[in-house]
């Protein structure tokens, strides 16, 4: 399974981006996927995931209201629509994949440690 993040760049603050995460090797529909994200000198924290078969998500307390991650089994991709972005934002964001054959209760899907698949990262900067 690969993943390949994609969309970050520089943006002001108050502004939009939406990041994109192409899944090949399985289909999107049979996986939970994760967006995580680490700033310089911070730990990788969970941003949001969406849970596999009923598609509950989840969001960090701090992005609720502004991120919202949404699938496209067609086209096997993962979004984060990011709006109101601040510099708190600024970050290399992941996106991750739980291999099939697993299910992790809910609750574990904000922690990095319970996905197998990850994509190479993209840099949002939010900046002036």
């Amino acid at each position: 399974v690969q993943l390949q993040a994609s969309g970050g760049g520089l943006v002001q603050p108050g502004g939009s981006l939406r990041l994109s995460c192409a899944v090949s090797g399985a289909t999107l529909d049979g996986s939970a996927i994760g967006w995580f994200r680490q700033a310089p000198g911070k730990e990788r924290e969970g941003v949001s995931c969406i849970n596999r078969g009923d598609d509950i998500t989840y969001y960090l307390d701090s992005v609720k209201g502004r991120l919202t991650i949404s699938r496209d089994n067609a086209e096997n991709t993962v979004y984060l629509q990011m709006n109101s972005l601040t510099p708190e934002d600024t970050a290399v964001y992941y996106c991750a994949a739980v291999d099939r054959s697993t299910r992790p209760i809910f609750s574990a899907l904000s922690l990095a440690a319970t996905y197998d698949y990850w994509g190479q990262g993209t840099l949002v900067t939010v900046s002036s």
